[in-house]
């Protein structure tokens, strides 16, 4: 492999890792599929090779897929809510722009991905997120134009879940956080349930590795006693962080240098808190202090 083509594949290295976290929910595996993809275009005979980014995006695509198999497999085993690895993506320059970027990297979002099928998947993705042609995603897949189409409508109709799409603007955020925490602080179950929504949801991922809930809980009443009795008993020794999470403003919880929790959360179409997502598991929380860039117009992330 000479320069060139070394320098062909970095130059399309952060938007593969944009496509593969997006496909695989864990940096860890996105990059495990990156570095296949390199190794599989180190190998290939690129003479015949007319569009190096199509070619990456299709073999790094069907590593995903392969990637998804396996994890598949795995999860049927996992102990307590899976919730997507929470990653630390600076803000823009400019926060109201960019609010557009967070609806396919926030946690809501990647979870409703994991109602799809491995091709839905894909094909939703580089459809609607990287804005491929369909006939660029059906060649991808190896599946017809038309059956990629079938592919990428049936997705659409399990995405239509409203609270995956709202981002309220950064100061609401900020807001809410502020009053989010004010209400830990205090223990004020009232506080609490003045910030949430009716059909509110908080999940756990402890992966079986430290202390979790393992059932996702539902309703106000019940989210607001066990947030500002169990939650803000952990809490209590910790040294909540606001941070920039998955695209929305969250809290990282730090025990020294050591993150132990990254809250992010979700909001319904009036701006109140509809899902909580809380992270333990220490294996998604080592990457969370190590800020990541990304481009909201070709869904690449740096590192």
């Amino acid at each position: 492999m000479d320069r060139s083509d070394t320098d062909i594949f970095a130059a399309q290295r952060p938007r593969l890792l944009g496509l593969a976290y997006r496909m695989l929910g864990s940096m860890a595996d996105a990059e495990d599929a990156v570095q296949d993809t390199f190794v599989k275009w180190r190998q290939a005979d690129r003479a015949p090779v007319a569009n190096a980014e199509g070619f990456l995006t299709s073999v790094c695509t069907n590593c995903c897929l392969d990637h998804l198999k396996a994890a598949h497999r795995q999860r049927v085993d996992y102990v307590g809510p899976w919730i997507p690895e929470p990653l630390q993506i600076e803000a823009g320059s400019d926060p109201e722009r960019d609010l557009g970027r967070a609806q396919s990297l926030t946690t809501a979002f990647l979870l409703l991905l994991e109602r799809l099928s491995p091709r839905e998947r894909a094909a939703y993705l580089l459809r609607e997120v990287f804005g491929k042609s369909y006939p660029e995603v059906a060649a991808v897949l190896g599946v017809s134009e038309q059956a990629c189409r079938q592919l990428v409508s049936r997705a659409g109709r399990h995405l239509q879940d409203p609270a995956s799409r709202y981002v309220p603007a950064p100061d609401h955020q900020d807001r809410m956080l502020g009053a989010f925490l004010a209400a830990l602080e205090s223990g004020s179950t009232d506080q609490l349930m003045g910030l949430l929504s009716e059909t509110v949801q908080f999940s756990s991922d402890g992966g079986g590795k430290t202390a979790a809930l393992r059932r996702v809980l539902e309703g106000r009443a019940a989210v607001a006693k066990y947030v500002a009795r169990i939650i803000g008993r952990l809490w209590s020794s910790g040294r909540p962080e606001l941070l920039d999470i998955n695209g929305l403003r969250g809290v990282a919880v730090f025990d020294g240098s050591r993150v132990v929790t990254a809250m992010t959360l979700g909001y319904d179409a009036d701006a109140r808190i509809d899902r909580i997502y809380s992270i333990r598991n220490p294996d998604k929380l080592v990457r969370l202090t190590r800020p990541l860039r990304h481009d909201p117009e070709s869904g690449a992330l740096w590192q």
